[in-house]
């Protein structure tokens, strides 16, 4: 049995997808995931919308809208059967979202202890054989083995196993042998 970390953000939920919705809606614009490639939204807005667009993630209502990411729900389900899964998000960067993320994760993932959640900062303070995340950064300092979730974010980045979908996050772990050789 393995011990699985799991960010949130677009890696469970579709952040992105909905901060674009939000940003195209508010300021009638046709802005797409492909401006995002190998940056942030906030590198694909002009410099006079993003103050605005960083603001539209700091309410209640944005995290608890979040579309689920294709798979993700039956995937962690089985994988549930055979790991120890963690929810690890770094919520420290938006701490007004804690309680959204929380009842998101409930409501969504229900079969996930909420013992199992974790806020933090920093993601090597836990403790798992592997982190599944769409940011590097947070591999630097962990101890077990990082997988990149895919993203547009993260498109250039290399040296890490990507996956890019939860299919391909199941078919890993089916083989586990596959999986040490991360």
């Amino acid at each position: 049995m393995a011990r699985i970390a799991v960010d949130m953000d677009e890696v469970m939920a579709d952040a992105l997808g909905e901060h674009i919705c939000r940003y195209n809606g508010l300021f009638g614009t046709q802005l797409s995931r492909e401006h995002v490639v190998g940056g942030t939204l906030h590198d694909a807005v002009p410099p006079e919308h993003r103050a605005a667009a960083q603001q539209l993630v700091h309410s209640h209502d944005f995290f608890a809208s979040l579309k689920v990411m294709p798979d993700a729900r039956e995937v962690l389900l089985n994988l549930s059967k055979r790991h120890e899964i963690f929810i690890t998000t770094a919520a420290m960067e938006v701490p007004e979202s804690f309680q959204a993320k929380y009842d998101w994760l409930l409501e969504h993932f229900p079969f996930i202890s909420p013992m199992n959640f974790v806020f933090c900062g920093d993601k090597s303070v836990v403790l798992a054989d592997y982190l599944i995340d769409d940011n590097a950064r947070h591999f630097a300092r962990f101890k077990g083995k990082g997988i990149l979730f895919d993203a547009p974010h993260n498109r250039h980045v290399e040296g890490f196993c990507r996956v890019h979908n939860w299919r391909e996050i199941d078919d890993l772990f089916a083989d586990m042998r596959a999986l040490c050789a991360v």
